[in-house]
């Protein structure tokens, strides 16, 4: 039986070319997570999107782009998430955040008893 935990999922959209301090700001995101200890962070690639601009971006292969949509998905606890959020405020220049309650399953080995 799985371990329940309540979480918080921060998803953060992003273009592929956007960067932080001459790294792709999605690589830069996920370090800073790791970094703070978070308990983990995913990085998707999107096939296709839009964002404030209008601008559709595609990886069609007569239409590919070098700035497909990116989604930074890291989960932890409230309190942990919140306090990450001034470490990413400072790296982002354009973008959007959202924030969800979510419960963890955690499977398998466990810490507690």
């Amino acid at each position: 039986m799985p371990v329940r935990h309540d979480a918080v999922l921060l998803r953060i959209f992003i273009g592929e070319r956007e960067r932080h301090r001459h790294h792709p700001l999605y690589e830069a995101i996920v370090r800073a997570a790791r970094e703070a200890g978070l308990a983990g962070a995913t990085v998707l690639r999107g096939m296709m999107g839009y964002g404030s601009s209008g601008r559709i971006e595609s990886a069609k292969i007569l239409d590919l782009s070098d700035d497909l949509p990116v989604v930074v998905e890291i989960v932890d606890a409230a309190a942990r998430i919140e306090a990450f959020l001034p470490t990413l405020e400072a790296m982002i220049g354009s973008g959007l955040a959202t924030t969800e309650r979510v419960q963890v399953l955690r499977y398998g080995a466990s810490d507690e008893a």
